[in-house]
């Protein structure tokens, strides 16, 4: 592909409208019913997220995580303490996850501070999942450099031998985050470019203030 045929991708957006006088009041509501639609819609992997964290002198990296639970609490991911962007929340807890369902010509923004589940939540969560994604926990270093594939699938068939007829036991390094919101943006794609884009802030414990941002 050329760079005027790549410049000339574009789509324009029709599939529904954001307003302020329909839009909840109350930014997680209005996400679970977000959420909900996705799911309806048959949005591959609604959960999916992109995660943006940020070393302690301000250098960003992102990736795609799952969200795993959601209340007025935060959002809950699960993940490798030692991995990049555990050692990137460990020194600056300011971090930010953007959902994507294009299906629905919708976005949802998310800014906060991140904060780790408690033990006993991660506990459960680690002993929910099947058990060959408990035991490739232990297997792989996250983010650390490897020699090749077959190291891990050397140490994922050691592990599952040793673990055939016993639990496996969660990793210390392994658990759950939230990340508490201060910012929800709900952006819905327009036509020739006018999308809408309401956005909450977190004034209070309670109380949000929501407004509308130009596209």
């Amino acid at each position: 592909m050329n760079q005027e045929e790549l410049q000339n991708l574009r789509q324009d957006y029709s599939a529904a409208i954001l307003s302020e006088k329909t839009i909840s009041a109350n930014p997680i509501k209005q996400f679970d019913q977000w959420f909900n639609e996705a799911i309806e819609a048959q949005i591959p992997e609604p959960n999916a997220m992109t995660l943006a964290t940020a070393t302690s002198d301000g250098r960003p990296s992102a990736r795609i995580v799952l969200l795993k639970g959601f209340d007025d609490t935060g959002f809950a991911f699960y993940t490798n303490y030692l991995s990049r962007k555990g050692k990137e929340l460990a020194k600056n807890p300011n971090a930010a996850i953007v959902f994507h369902w294009i299906g629905l010509e919708r976005q949802v923004r998310i800014e906060g501070t991140i904060e780790k589940l408690s033990r006993e939540q991660s506990e459960r969560y680690f002993h929910s999942r099947p058990k060959l994604s408990q035991i490739s926990a232990l297997a792989s270093p996250q983010s650390q450099e490897i020699t090749d594939r077959d190291e891990l699938e050397n140490k994922m068939s050691q592990l599952e031998t040793e673990y055939a007829e016993k639990e496996v036991p969660k990793p210390s390094y392994w658990g759950g985050y939230v990340l508490k919101p201060r910012l929800i943006e709900f952006w819905q794609g327009g036509r020739s470019r006018l999308h809408d884009r309401i956005v909450y802030k977190k004034i209070d414990n309670k109380n949000w203030k929501k407004v509308r941002l130009a596209p």
